[in-house]
């Protein structure tokens, strides 16, 4: 090798910016590296870099490459994958087999991904064919990102085949992929009989199966788990802590909350802007507004879910007016508010009876942010105006409401008229509105709530109508259900189930407490008349 091609090498390596490297590429043409795949490779490897790099500046080299090596295809098929370009993606892989050259094990991932990104499943099976046929199937690699893909296109029984047909057994990250598969489309039962089968459960499995027990409300179960985990000497990591926090925050088990902070100090684990916003989110939950705040005020970095978190907390605990506050002060640091933030804002003022607020936020979530109202958006704008009692003013706005492709969208606003309608007694707008929800979506609600609003009118005979066609229809009431902690343990009571290991004693003490106060109320009565 010459002196001039390894300076030209060597340039190539300590490149920090396209203008280095464009001056390198003028040296490696200068010494007649022009058509060399190696120098060309380090070229191309410098422009796919995402942050550093210019892909369009290699895609124009990579077009001038006579004879493109396979690694240069994956050098590209990267680069374009790395910046969502996903269809280019397909089409560079598809000119790569038109001219002879087969894919690897590291083509295959890349394309994968891409077709997953896409939720094309016709391509990826596509793929997958050509895995078969080239024998890639018992690659560790390219077996787990078949996995993902067929849980990105929502095809889990696909996916399980797959499972069963690479060499799994010994590596968590196949489990762990087809267990998150199911944990996506909600099938906690099947997700828990993977988790069992794993034999070899490292950090990752666990905290995988703790996130599916989290994400799909089972969050007793999600703490149960982390216990048993414990048991088996494994240390949480930052992702269990946050899924913990969040199960504490949905079942108000401040006990066991304020434990994991405690886990967390003894750890000595840095508080990134994930974790602290958990723990944020889990305080205000558990209506310790002021730890909370004080949390938020003391974090180093703050980004949007963490401001999300904070303002949501001073909304659901009543305090408007601190929202607001926290929103301007928000806006000022540069942080530009999402949907996120304007249903936390709008929940805040409907609780503060804060219309004329709430109307200005919905100015300038549409005229200034640009953000589209959706139904969460609009049933809280409905909520804030029924409690002023504009209620005309809050059913121009669902009529008005843009079209959404999603049903249950547009359900949660005409609900929230519904509920308006019942606490202002207004049974005929009742009646529209239960009529278009029940179009939109089967559920019990629209059909309780309307039952309700005919009660209260005095019209029972609507009611028990309502009731029949209810029973007739097979629609089942959700049954209520209540949570509380006791020395660090959640006790859950559902309506109609008597499953509480203690419900027969809880049962007596309330029959006690019902016979005292009626033994109080008896001799109050017969005081009164003496």
């Amino acid at each position: 090798m010459s002196i001039c091609t390894r300076r030209c090498l060597f340039l190539l390596e300590k490149c920090k910016n396209m203008k280095q490297l464009k001056q390198a590429h003028g040296q490696v043409i200068t010494c007649g590296l022009g058509k060399n795949n190696f120098a060309l490779s380090r070229l191309l490897a410098f422009c796919s870099d995402p942050n550093l790099g210019s892909r369009i500046y290699g895609y124009k080299i990579f077009e001038q490459i006579q004879e493109p090596t396979i690694c240069i295809f994956n050098t590209m098929i990267k680069s374009f994958l790395l910046k969502g370009e996903l269809n280019k993606t397909i089409e560079i892989y598809k000119n790569m087999l038109k001219i002879g050259i087969y894919p690897d094990n590291y083509t295959l991932p890349y394309v994968l991904k891409a077709c997953g990104k896409l939720k094309s499943c016709y391509l990826g099976e596509l793929v997958h064919g050509q895995i078969l046929k080239l024998g890639f199937l018992i690659d560790t690699f390219v077996g787990n990102t078949l996995l993902g893909f067929y849980t990105a296109v929502d095809n889990v029984e696909a996916a399980k085949i797959v499972f069963y047909e690479i060499p799994s057994s010994n590596c968590v990250v196949s489990w762990t992929v087809l267990i998150s598969g199911y944990a996506k489309r909600g099938d906690v039962y099947e997700a828990r009989l993977i988790f069992d089968e794993c034999l070899v459960k490292d950090r990752g499995v666990w905290g995988c199966m703790i996130s599916c027990y989290v994400q799909n409300n089972c969050f007793k179960e999600g703490l149960k788990l982390l216990r048993q985990m414990q048991m088996t000497g494994i240390e949480p990591d930052e992702a269990i802590f946050v899924s913990i926090l969040s199960a504490c925050a949905h079942l108000g088990s401040l006990d066991i909350g304020i434990w994991i902070h405690k886990y967390v100090e003894k750890l000595r684990m840095p508080l990134s802007c994930k974790l602290g916003t958990a723990l944020i989110d889990m305080y205000a939950k558990c209506g310790c507004l002021d730890i909370a705040e004080k949390m938020f005020d003391e974090m180093p970095q703050r980004d949007l879910i963490c401001w999300n978190a904070m303002i949501s907390g001073f909304a659901m605990n009543g305090n408007g007016l601190e929202a607001l506050n926290l929103f301007n002060e928000m806006q000022s640091s540069g942080i530009r508010p999402d949907d996120v933030t304007f249903v936390s804002m709008f929940t805040a003022c409907s609780y503060a009876g804060m219309a004329n607020e709430g109307l200005n936020l919905l100015n300038l979530m549409c005229n200034v942010y640009r953000i589209e109202p959706k139904g969460e958006h609009c049933g809280c704008i409905i909520d804030i105006l029924s409690r002023a009692g504009l209620l005309e003013e809050a059913r121009n706005i669902v009529q008005h409401m843009p079209n959404s492709s999603v049903p249950s969208e547009e359900a949660i606003a005409w609900r929230a008229l519904l509920s308006a309608c019942g606490n202002h007694g207004l049974v005929d707008l009742a009646e529209d509105a239960a009529e278009i929800i029940v179009k939109l979506e089967r559920h019990s609600g629209a059909y309780v709530l309307l039952s309700n609003i005919y009660a209260a009118a005095g019209k029972h005979d609507h009611a028990r109508r309502i009731r029949k066609k209810m029973k007739s229809e097979y629609i089942d009431k959700v049954p209520g259900c209540s949570s509380l902690e006791i020395n660090g343990i959640v006790h859950e009571f559902i309506a109609g189930e008597r499953t509480h290991p203690q419900l027969v004693q809880i049962h007596e003490l309330l029959e006690t407490i019902s016979n005292n106060q009626l033994d109080n109320s008896a001799h109050i009565l017969h005081g009164s008349d003496n």
